[in-house]
C-alpha cells in the first residue's frame, strides 16, 4: 500500500514568496514492516551483496566484548508488539516481562572474537529507480548500501559512530551472498533495523530556516511569534500556533533522501567535501521516528489513525538520543568520503 502525505497545512509561497526561489524535492522513504528481497530497496532487509566479495568489518580495538545478541533484541521487540496490541488487558503478562528480562542480558564473547574484525550490520538499500531524489553514484553505480558498527567507540572521543557506505551496479551481482556474517552482540539496541519495505513518495521541501536569507528568515520568525500571540489570546489549544514553518512546512520527518538538512539540534555549520571543497548535498536521512507529536501532520493519510507510540517507528532503528542522521555526498565526485552530521 502506498503512503500519502496530507497537504500542508497552508501553503507557505502564498505567504512568503520568495521561498519559491528555493524549492525543492525530497523522496520520504516511508519504510513499514515487510518481507523485503535483495532486488529491492529496503531498510533491514538482505542486501545485494556478492557472494565472493568481503562483508565489511569494523576494525577498530573498540572491545565489542559485550552487548545484546541480536536474535534477542528482534525477540523482544516481538513480545513487546504482541503484547501492547491486545485489545484485552494491553501491555505484558508477569510471564512476558521476564521473558524480557532474559531477552535484554548482556552477554559476553570469546576475546578471540572481541579482538577480531566485527562485522557491520547492513542498515539499508536504496535503488536509484525506486528513489528520485538519490543523486547519482560514481561511475554510473545505480545501488547505495549502507552499513553501520553497532558500538559507539569510534572518533577522537572514542564514543562516536562508524557509519560505512557502499555504491555498486547491481547488474554486475551474479551470485549473492546468502548467509552475511553478522556481530554476536551490539552495544546499542538501536543499531538494530527491522526488515521494511519501502514506499517512496517525492514531496516539496523548503531549507531549514536559518540557512534562508537574513531578511526572509526574520520575517518567518515574526509571523510565528505573531501566531504565538494570537493563541495566547484566544486561549485556543487549536489556533495557528501549531503550524510552524520548520515542523510543518519545511523539512518532512521520518526516513528520506535527498533535499535540505535540518539543523534543529545544532546551529548550521559549513557541510563541505574533505576532498575537494566543494559544498556536499544531503544524501539520505536516516530518523529515529516517522512522526511524533510535533510533526504529526506529516503522518501519512493512510495511517491517521494509527497511535503514535505503536506505529511511528517501523525501522526500531534509534539515532543517538532519538534523532536523525543525515548523510552528505559531494556532488561534484560522488566517490569522494562522505560526512554525516546527528540532529
Amino acid at each position: 500500500m502506498s503512503r500519502t502525505t496530507p497537504p500542508r497545512p497552508l501553503d507557505v509561497e502564498a505567504l512568503f514568496p520568495d521561498l519559491a526561489a528555493y524549492r525543492g524535492t525530497t523522496t520520504r522513504l516511508h519504510p513499514r514492516p515487510g518481507r523485503p528481497g535483495v532486488a529491492e530497496s529496503s531498510v533491514g532487509g538482505p542486501l545485494l551483496w556478492p557472494a565472493g566479495e568481503a562483508w565489511p568489518v569494523c576494525t577498530e580495538a573498540h572491545g565489542a566484548t559485550r552487548g545484546v545478541r541480536p536474535a534477542d533484541v528482534h525477540r523482544q521487540r516481538q513480545v513487546l508488539a504482541a503484547a501492547w496490541s491486545r485489545e484485552s488487558d494491553p501491555g505484558p503478562t508477569d510471564e512476558e516481562r521476564e521473558l524480557l528480562e532474559r531477552l535484554g542480558r548482556k552477554h559476553r564473547v570469546p576475546e578471540a572474537a572481541a579482538d577480531g574484525p566485527l562485522p557491520l550490520i547492513g542498515l539499508a538499500q536504496l535503488y536509484r529507480r525506486d528513489v528520485p531524489d538519490l543523486p547519482a553514484g560514481p561511475d554510473d553505480c545505480d545501488l547505495l548500501q549502507v552499513f553501520w558498527c553497532p558500538f559507539d567507540a569510534h572518533g577522537p572521543t572514542g564514543h562516536g559512530m562508524l557509519l560505512d557506505l557502499r555504491w555498486r551496479r547491481s547488474w554486475e551481482v551474479a551470485e549473492v551472498m546468502t548467509a552475511p556474517p553478522e556481530p554476536q552482540v551490539v552495544g546499542y539496541e538501536g543499531y538494530v533495523p527491522e526488515p521494511c519495505v519501502l514506499h517512496p513518495e517525492q514531496v516539496t521541501t523548503y531549507p531549514f530556516a536559518g540557512l534562508l536569507p537574513e531578511d526572509l528568515c526574520a520575517r518567518i520568525d515574526a509571523w510565528e511569534e505573531e501566531l504565538e500571540e494570537e493563541a495566547e489570546e484566544s486561549e485556543d489549544e487549536d489556533g495557528g500556533a501549531s503550524v510552524a514553518y520548520q515542523y510543518d512546512l519545511s523539512i518532512p520527518p521520518g526516513w528520506r533522501a535527498g533535499g535540505f538538512a535540518s539543523w534543529h539540534a545544532t546551529d548550521p555549520y559549513a557541510m563541505n567535501c574533505l576532498d575537494c571543497s566543494t559544498p556536499m548535498r544531503l544524501l539520505l536521512t536516516v530518523d529515529s521516528s516517522e512522526w511524533d507529536g510535533g510533526s504529526g501532520s506529516w503522518k501519512p493519510v493512510e495511517e491517521l489513525g494509527l497511535p503514535t507510540h505503536l506505529f511511528a517507528r517501523p525501522t526500531e532503528v534509534t539515532v543517538g538520543r532519538w534523532g536523525e542522521l543525515n548523510v552528505f555526498a559531494c556532488p561534484q565526485e560522488p566517490g569522494h568520503p562522505h560526512r554525516w552530521s546527528i540532529q
